[in-house]
C-alpha cells in the first residue's frame, strides 16, 4: 500500500509544480453556482455535484456546496493527469464541473453524482422519483463528508425514500470490493478531516471525537448486484482534493490517499 501511494505522491507533486498552485488560486474566487445546461455535456468527463435543499446544519458542513468548487475542479485536473480520461473543459480551458438538480433530467447525463454533507439534505417527492429512476437506470451516487450518528440517521431516512430499505438494504463493503483495487490498491478507507478541524484540533482526524472514531464504507446494490450508492461516512475525502495546495503537511498526510480513493471510485462507477 505504501509503495502504491508513494506513486500517487510523486505524480501529484510533479503535477502540482506545473499547475496546481496557479489553478488553486483561481478557483478560490467567488463561488458561482455552475448549474448544468444541455450544452454542458460534450461527451467528455464532467464532475457532477448534486444540489439539494438544506434543512439542518451539521458540524463543519455547509450543505450541498461543502468543498465547492475547489474539490470538483482539483479532482478533474488530477483525474486527467493520473488517468487517460478525457476531461471536459470550458472555452477558457478550465474544468467543466457541474451542479445538477435532483429533479432535472440532465442528471441522467452524469454517470456518477456526488453529494456532500448528505445528512442535511431533504428532497421533494419529484426529486425522490427522479433520483430513484436515475440510480436504477445505471446511475451512481456517492455520499461523502457526513459525520456522526445524527447525520447518518437523517441521511439514511432520506435515502430510504429513494430506495426503500426492504428492497435495497444498506450493506458494509469489505476490502475485497473492486473499489479497493481499480487503479490504486489500498486496504482501508482513510479518515480525512477537514483542514479547519485538523488545524484547530492539533491534528485529530475524528471530527466528532469518539462518536465518529471509525470510518464506515457502506453501499446499496441494485437487483443485479451492481453498487449504485456508495457512502464514505466519518471521513471527508473531498477535502483532500479541495485543500491540496493549502498546507504541505495536510497534502502529504491526506491528499494522495484521498485522490487514490476518488479515482478508484470514479473508475468503478463509470465501468460498472
Amino acid at each position: 500500500m505504501r509503495l502504491r501511494l508513494l506513486a500517487v505522491v510523486v505524480a501529484l507533486t510533479a503535477a502540482a509544480a506545473v499547475s496546481a498552485q496557479d489553478y488553486f488560486q483561481w478557483s478560490r474566487g467567488a463561488r458561482v453556482i455552475r448549474f448544468a445546461t444541455p450544452e454542458s455535456f460534450d461527451g467528455s468527463f464532467n464532475f457532477c455535484r448534486l444540489f439539494y435543499r438544506q434543512v439542518r446544519r451539521a458540524y463543519g458542513g455547509q450543505g450541498w456546496w461543502t468543498d465547492y468548487p475547489d474539490a470538483d475542479v482539483n479532482f478533474m485536473i488530477r483525474f486527467s493527469e493520473l488517468t487517460k480520461t478525457r476531461v471536459s473543459q470550458n472555452a477558457d480551458g478550465h474544468p467543466n464541473h457541474l451542479v445538477v438538480r435532483a429533479d432535472d433530467d440532465l442528471l441522467f447525463n452524469c454517470p456518477i453524482v456526488t453529494i456532500e454533507d448528505a445528512g442535511t439534505a431533504e428532497f421533494s417527492d419529484v426529486e425522490i422519483k427522479n433520483l430513484r429512476e436515475y440510480l436504477l437506470k445505471g446511475g451512481f451516487l456517492w455520499a461523502d463528508d457526513f459525520w456522526g450518528s445524527d447525520s447518518w440517521y437523517y441521511w439514511t431516512e432520506e435515502l430510504d425514500r429513494i430506495l426503500p430499505r426492504e428492497q435495497f438494504p444498506i450493506v458494509d463493503l469489505g476490502n475485497d470490493h473492486p473499489i479497493f483495487r481499480m487503479m490504486f490498491e489500498f486496504d482501508r478507507i482513510p479518515q480525512i478531516p477537514s483542514i479547519n478541524h485538523w488545524n484547530r484540533s492539533g491534528g485529530e482526524t475524528s471530527e466528532l471525537g469518539a462518536e465518529s472514531e471509525h470510518v464506515n464504507l457502506k453501499g446499496i446494490m441494485d437487483p443485479r448486484g451492481r453498487l449504485i450508492v456508495l457512502m464514505t461516512h466519518n471521513t471527508d475525502i473531498a477535502d483532500a482534493w479541495e485543500r491540496e495546495a493549502a498546507d504541505p503537511r495536510y497534502f502529504y498526510l491526506f491528499s494522495p490517499k484521498g485522490y487514490a480513493v476518488g479515482i478508484n471510485v470514479f473508475l468503478y462507477a463509470m465501468s460498472h
